[in-house]
């Protein structure tokens, strides 16, 4: 299920330039958590660092103007 959650939180953002933009202005993973749960979306920063390494660095940049990626990767700590 988390999986199926990411998945259509990645297409409900590469459709919407609004949650590219919250997306672009995260400080860290958890500030991408609330953004997906603000959206309806049932995720978790396991979630995104589990298909992190299943997605290739392009489709991650691809999804928020090239700025998502690093928001996904820093530490949370």
């Amino acid at each position: 299920m988390p999986e199926e959650q990411l998945k259509a939180f990645l297409e409900a953002v590469k459709a919407d330039p609004s949650l590219q933009e919250k997306l672009k202005a995260s400080k860290n993973a958890d500030a991408v958590v609330v953004i997906a749960k603000e959206s309806g979306f049932s995720v978790s920063t396991d979630d995104f660092s589990k298909t992190q390494s299943a997605l290739t660095e392009e489709e991650l940049e691809n999804l928020a103007g090239g700025n998502w990626s690093s928001c996904i990767c820093q530490d949370t700590a």
